[in-house]
This record gives structure tokens, sequence and C-alpha cells, in this order.
């Protein structure tokens, strides 16, 4: 077996507090393809853990019988400081509570971090350029310091990934349907991924403004290809953010269907020996993310959705009520929200009372949004 489980600790925050990420390395050193899967980043997203903990079990048995034929890292928890996070037994794990923010925004942006150590080094061959810059981008994480525990997380998690092929980072929403995250160059390579993970929704940005993840691993290739045009510079890391689901879908019968698809994945791009078996039909085509609406609580009051997770809407049609448990007369009481977009309801909200702004639901259109041009496509 080539499996070895790696411990890395964090920079403790307080004395006596010790926290660490584990890793489960398969393969040879240097074996490629090489893919990096992590869950839950946003530590209260729960499916991403049972579904890493079915997926560690299908490596396992591959490992056992010969099958790993490049190499796969998994990391089953990508947040121990997230996951400690509780008061009065509710979760948050969404943003650092010292102040840090939104534990999926913000990555080091290693195009920066790069600045000119390429300069005079690229060739006219795609295969070693790709050698050089990953060589340049783990060096310039190495050669970074730690300033707090929250840093030391992340420093971590991107040096395990920064020079892999293929990376899945697991997520979920509210209430939702399973879709995908990439960046345009990795479409439709990974046409086969959306189908095998059944999603209802691809959604596409050159750089969704958020700095998350994912965007880490992809985008400093395209930014790289536009700074060195002269040099044959591929999109070397298909890297996309995999959301399970909504928060509730915590079933091991879902989570062994996705382990299996995700390990369907990795045989299909290489880095598992094995016949996937024929891919199933995809249900859906990708989207421009500037074309998925987010439909915002107009006012404090209570939800009340009109249409179901995956329906389809016309623009001008009522997507859900907000209720004002003040207003006096009951039929005054009731606000509609409408889709300003034809497309599909690919999320909702879980809980159901609002204040002004919150997230309602994301509609998925196919036309460009002109409230979506020019800022941020993430929520935070």
């Amino acid at each position: 077996m080539t499996r070895r489980i790696e411990r890395y600790p964090l920079q403790a925050s307080t004395p006596g507090t010790r926290r660490e990420v584990l890793a489960r390395r398969y393969g040879k050193a240097g074996a490629r393809p090489k893919a990096y899967i992590q869950a839950s980043i946003h530590a209260d997203e729960i499916p991403d853990l049972l579904t890493a903990h079915n997926l560690a079990a299908l490596l396992d048995a591959a490992d056992e019988r010969g099958g790993i034929a490049g190499a796969v890292s998994l990391v089953p928890y990508a947040n121990p400081i997230g996951l400690g996070q509780f008061v009065e037994n509710h979760h948050h794990g969404r943003r650092e509570m010292s102040g840090g923010g939104n534990f999926n925004r913000n990555w080091p942006n290693l195009f920066e971090m790069l600045g000119e150590r390429l300069d005079g080094k690229l060739t006219d061959s795609p295969a070693e350029n790709i050698e050089i810059i990953r060589a340049e981008l783990r060096a310039a994480l190495h050669e970074e310091a730690p300033h707090s525990e929250f840093h030391s997380l992340r420093l971590i998690l991107a040096r395990l990934a920064v020079d892999a092929d293929l990376v899945f980072d697991l997520h979920c929403d509210d209430q939702a349907l399973m879709h995908l995250f990439l960046i345009p160059d990795h479409w439709p390579l990974a046409h086969d991924i959306a189908a095998e993970l059944g999603c209802r929704a691809v959604l596409l940005a050159e750089d969704s403004g958020g700095g998350s993840f994912d965007e880490t691993f992809s985008t400093v290739w395209t930014h790289l290809a536009a700074k060195y045009a002269g040099h044959p510079i591929p999109a070397a890391c298909l890297s996309g953010t995999v959301e399970l689901r909504g928060q509730s879908d915590v079933e091991d019968s879902l989570a062994k269907d996705d382990a299996a698809a995700l390990f369907r994945a990795l045989q299909r791009h290489g880095a598992i020996a094995g016949d996937p078996g024929p891919l199933p039909e995809p249900q859906c085509e990708a989207t421009r993310l500037d074309a998925c609406e987010i439909l915002r609580a107009p006012k404090p009051g209570v939800v009340a959705y009109a249409v179901a997770l995956g329906a389809q809407v016309r623009e001008g049609d009522i997507v859900a009520w907000i209720v004002d448990p003040a207003a006096e007369e009951p039929s005054q009481a009731r606000e509609p929200v409408r889709a300003g977009t034809d497309g599909l309801i690919l999320s909702r909200r879980d809980r159901r009372y609002v204040l002004p702004g919150m997230t309602l639901a994301k509609v998925v259109g196919h036309k460009t949004l002109p409230t979506r041009v020019g800022g941020p496509l993430l929520e935070d």
C-alpha cells in the first residue's frame, strides 16, 4: 500500500492549544496526475465531511489492490478551527470568529506572490513551463511564514494543493441542487465531472472576485498566460468548487453516491486505475456566473417560498413572499420577491426569518445580468 497519514500542526492561537490538519496521501512521490480533495473549509457544511469519509474508504480499497495510478491527497476536514466554533450549541463554521473573515475568501494571491520570479525562466515547451511554474509556486509558498493560526491553516492547505493537476473543494449551500463552480478555461474539459456528480448547474467565471480556494489554483495559470503571452502556459490545474446540495443533505446513501462519483472522476482523469463505466447523461449545460441572479430580501420578515428547488421560473414570477409579522392588516403583510431572469431555482434559504439584503434564492439564468457585472460574484 502507498497510503500514508500526515499531520500538520497549526500555529497555536493560545497557550495550551494545538490543532492539526490531517491529510491522507496516496501514490508514489512525484506521480502524475496529482489530485487534491478537501472537505468543509466552511466547517459547518457537513455533507462534505461524510462524503470525504466514504471517499477515503474507496481510496483505501483502490490502494490495497494497487489501483493508485497517479497521486491523490484527501483532507477529510480542512478546517479544524471552524469545527470547534460553537456558541451556545450553535455551530459557526463559515467565518473565523477572531476576525479573520470568511474561511473561503481572500486566499493567497499566487500570481502576485510570484512577482517577477519567472522572468527569463520560461521556455517554448508547455510541459517544461508547467514544471517551472509549479516549482516557483512551491518555493513562494514555503518562503511565507505564518503570522496567525488562521494564516498557518491557509498555508498548510495551499502547500498541499498548489502543484495538483486536479483540485476538488467540497462545499454545500443552504438548500440546493448539486452544482459546480469553474473557470471557463476548464469547460468543457470538466464536463465528465459534472455528469458524474449529476450537477444541475455549472457556473463559470474568469474570476469571481472573492479569492476563493478553488480559484487560487486555477486563475494563477490564466493570469500568467496573459502576462507571459510569448510563452505557452496551459491552464494546468483543473480546480473547482463542488457544492454537495444543501446543509441538511447528510445521508449515507447520498454521501456514498457522491464519493463514488468523485472516485469515477478521478479514474476518468487518470489518478485512479480502472474502468469508471459509461458516463451518465449530463443534466445541465454550463452557464455564466454573472447570469446567476441572487435574490435578496427587500425587508425584514418571514420567508414563504412560492416555488420549489429545481423549478423553472420566468422573469417576473413570484419566487417568495416576505411576510411582515408586525403588519396590522393581514392583507398588507405580504411583499412578493420576483425573479429578474428566466432560469432554474438552484438554491433557497434554510432559515426563514430574514433581514434586508439577506439572500433568498439563486436563479440560474442564461443572460448576463447588468447587476452582476463589475463586482464580486460570490456571497460572503
